[in-house]
């Protein structure tokens, strides 16, 4: 059987983009790219975010997993799959907004936090639960939802850096997401590419110390 999930398991890791502008979000996604972490989760904070998601694709094709995040609407979840995202996140767990991110056939991805969200999320049907601010609680509340939800596929994001990643793997985690400590919103905003790079190469070096 196909495991769907395999190349969120792949990437490992989902950097969290947010940008001012179509053009710095290629450039940043470009250099997080080349410091070694291929998953982009592109979000729609970011203006025209569906073209900046076919262009990441055009330009690297499966060597890249590239997604779109912050979805709140159902427009944006069907703009995000015609542009060929391969993976669309929710910050929250809305059920006709999660059927409908469902019906794309794409990896569906939505935010919980308490166990009555995350039963929420995985009664409807979602790949990942993702466990959303993560900062709250740290990994050892990651490896307490493992108890009554051992099979589900969580995915903290919020608190995340390369310090703690392989305590957040430890807890359970099937991918991490990471948004300032990786797609840092002042070295965007001040197009500092090379730093990019060398957080996502930190990022990089983590986990793979993590797969050993």
């Amino acid at each position: 059987m196909t495991d769907r999930l395999a190349p969120a398991r792949t990437a490992g890791v989902l950097a969290v983009l947010r940008a001012p502008s179509p053009e710095s979000a290629l450039d940043a996604a470009e250099a997080i790219i080349r410091g070694g972490i291929p998953g982009i989760e592109v979000t729609y904070s970011t203006p025209d975010a569906p073209a900046v998601i076919r262009e990441l694709i055009r330009r690297h094709g499966d060597a890249a997993y590239i997604g779109a995040g912050t979805v709140t609407t159902a427009e944006q979840a069907e703009a995000a799959t015609d542009a060929g995202a391969a993976f669309l996140v929710s910050p929250g767990t809305v059920p006709d907004l999660t059927r409908t991110m469902l019906e794309t056939g794409r990896i569906v991805m939505t935010g919980a936090l308490t166990p009555s969200e995350v039963m929420v999320a995985l009664d409807l049907g979602v790949d990942v639960v993702k466990i959303f601010p993560a900062s709250l609680g740290g990994p050892s509340y990651l490896g307490a939802l493992r108890g009554p939800f051992p099979g589900a596929p969580l995915m903290p994001t919020g608190g995340v850096n390369p310090d703690n990643l392989a305590d957040w793997f430890a807890a359970g985690a099937v991918a991490v997401g990471a948004g300032g400590d990786l797609a840092n919103s002042a070295s965007i905003a001040d197009g500092d590419w090379a730093d990019l790079e060398s957080r996502a190469a930190r990022f990089a070096s983590a986990l793979a110390a993590v797969r050993g």
